[in-house]
Formats: structure tokens, sequence, C-alpha cells
């Protein structure tokens, strides 16, 4: 009797890890990046960029067009942000579903939980505090503005470490929870923010933090590349077997 009590409770403890929450959590994943997508490029006016070749009279006028929507649009996002966590943690769970190891999602969770502080938090306090006192020197309005957006299109080492740490736990993993083509689909993200360092030295041009080649060539690879991990984790959900233990 005593065994059978004892082999129940295993059974209740190592429960099937395709549950009803990892469905919540992805289900997150696509509305958070729809929200995102409307704030940055409807309402905070961060996408594209505004020109970084303007006066500072310039800058000022722009705060003073979109005080509103930036304060309507950042408020929201500083609502709304955590779902980049749930984003990351789902991508976490199953890279650690792989092959490679634990430590290639380790890399990618510490990367991207680290990039959300200047490529995504940062502008949006810069803006939000430029909008709040608009009175303030525009000096300083100048500041926030260039600071914001340097800070959300310049943000290299950072995503670089995560798309590092993806590439490579796809690269090696015998499970197939991602297509191998996927991975040099992340090797390309790296490209696109190599050639992003030079949005500090450039105020015009296709290398400008609103260039064609520093800014949209970026945004269009990463578009392309988060919508194939979102078609890819919904995929890697339905294929998990129901019997599969919990992920440690």
């Amino acid at each position: 009797m005593s065994a059978l009590v004892s082999d129940q409770t295993t059974v209740d403890r190592i429960r099937p890890a395709g549950t009803r929450d990892i469905w919540i959590a992805f289900w997150i994943v696509p509305a958070f990046y729809t929200a995102f997508g409307a704030i940055f490029f409807l309402l905070a006016r961060t996408m594209p960029p505004p020109r970084p070749d303007v006066t500072t009279a310039g800058k000022v006028d722009f705060f003073a067009a979109h005080d509103l929507t930036i304060q309507i649009g950042f408020g929201l996002l500083i609502l709304i942000v955590g779902g980049a966590g749930v984003a990351n943690g789902i991508v976490v769970y199953h890279m650690k579903r792989m092959t490679a190891g634990s430590v290639c999602a380790y890399i990618y969770l510490g990367g991207m939980a680290v990039g959300a502080l200047p490529g995504c938090l940062l502008v949006a306090f810069c803006f939000l505090a430029a909008v709040y006192r608009p009175d303030r020197d525009p000096e300083l309005l100048s500041l926030l503005y260039d600071l914001g957006c340097l800070s959300y299109v310049g943000s290299l080492g950072c995503f670089t470490a995560a798309y590092f740490g993806f590439a490579v736990a796809i690269l090696y993993d015998r499970n197939g929870i991602f297509p191998k083509w996927l991975a040099y689909v992340t090797v390309w993200q790296i490209v696109t923010e190599i050639m992003a360092i030079p949005v500090f030295v450039t105020t015009a041009g296709p290398f400008a933090w609103n260039g064609s080649m520093s800014f949209w060539t970026g945004t269009v690879i990463f578009g392309f590349w988060l919508s194939c991990v979102i078609y890819f984790l919904k995929r890697a959900n339905e294929q998990q077997s129901p019997d599969e233990a919990p992920v440690a």
C-alpha cells in the first residue's frame, strides 16, 4: 500500500510538461509584440526614429508635437514591459529542452534581460522626462532626445550575446526544437547589430540612427526573425510530448 502511495506521489510530482501555462505564456508573446509595435510606431513615434540631423529647436518641436502620444505610449509600455520577460522565458524554456544544454539558454536570458534597459526602457524614460517638463532648457531636451535615440538603436552587445547563445543552441540541438536555418537568420541579427555601430558618430546617411543600413535593415530582419520564432514556438508547443517531464 505504501508503495502505491509513493508511486502516486511521484506521478503527482512529475506532471506532463505540455500544460496550459505554456500556452498562456505563448499567446502573451504575439500580443505583447503587437502592442510594442503599436506603441513605438503609432504613439511614441520612435519607429522610425526621429532625425538625428536636426537643430536643438527641431528636437524641442518634436517633443512639443508628440507630447501627449509619447506620454500615453510609453506609459502603456512601462505597464506591459513585463511581457518581454514572458517572451524570453518561453524561448528559454524550449531552449532548455534542446540537447545543447542550459548554458546557451542562460546566455540568451541574460542578454535579453540586460538589453531591455538600454534597448527599450531608457528611451521611454528619456522621452517621458522631456515631455514631463516642456519648459526645460532646450539643450537638456536635446540631450534627452539624443540619449534616448542612441540608446534605442545602439544597444548592441546585449542582444549580440543573446543571439549568439540562441544560434549556437539551435546548431547543437538534436531534438529539432527549432530548424537549423533559423540559426543562420539569427546570425544575421548579430550582423545588423554590428552594422549599427556607426550611429554613435554619424548624424546623416545610411549609418545614422534612422538610416537604411543601421536601422531599417536590422528592423526588417528582426521582424522576419521574430515572426519565425513565434511560429516555431507554437510548433514546439504542439509537438511537445504530453509525457515529457518538466524542464528543470
